[in-house]
C-alpha cells in the first residue's frame, strides 16, 4: 500500500480556502469535512487538510505562523508536463492566488513555478524529465 501524506494548513477563512483549492484541481472529501476542517484531495496519496485556526490549535501548543510574514514550509507537488505546471499556475491565479512568489525554474529537464494560496502558503509545482535529469546530473558530477 502506498503511503499517504496529509498536509495540515491553518486557514483564516475555510470557505475561501476550499474554493481556492477546488479551483486549482483538488476535490473535497465530504467524509472528513465539517465547519472546522476540510479534506482536499489532490491525488490518491496527497490530501490537504484545511483547518480553521481554532481547529489547528488543537494539534499544537505553538503559535500559528503567519505565512505572509514567515516561511513555515515550502510544499512541492509534481506535474505531468510543463503545460500541466502552467495550467495549475493559471488556475491558482484565476482563483486569486499570488503567482510566482519564488523564482521560476527552467533547467530544460526540470521546470517549476509557484503560487501562494489566500493564506500565504507557498506551493511549488514541478515537472521533471527523470532520464534527462539523471544525464544532466551525471554530466555535472563528472565535470
Amino acid at each position: 500500500m502506498s503511503k499517504l501524506i496529509f498536509v495540515n494548513l491553518p486557514v483564516s477563512d475555510l470557505a475561501r480556502a476550499v474554493a481556492f483549492y477546488e479551483a486549482v484541481g483538488a476535490v473535497k472529501n465530504e467524509q472528513f469535512t465539517d465547519h472546522t476542517a476540510a479534506c482536499m484531495v489532490l491525488s490518491e496519496t496527497i490530501h490537504v487538510m484545511l483547518l480553521t485556526h481554532d481547529k489547528f490549535r488543537q494539534f499544537t501548543p505553538r503559535r500559528i505562523a503567519d505565512a505572509r510574514e514567515t516561511t513555515e514550509v515550502l510544499i512541492c507537488i509534481s506535474a505531468e508536463s510543463r503545460a500541466a505546471v502552467d495550467g495549475m499556475i493559471a488556475r491558482a491565479e484565476a482563483a486569486g492566488g499570488a503567482i510566482d512568489p519564488g523564482p521560476k525554474q527552467d533547467y530544460g529537464f526540470m521546470y517549476g513555478r509557484s503560487f501562494e494560496d489566500p493564506d500565504g502558503h507557498i506551493w511549488e509545482v514541478m515537472w521533471m524529465d527523470v532520464e534527462a535529469a539523471k544525464e544532466a546530473m551525471g554530466e555535472t558530477a563528472s565535470a
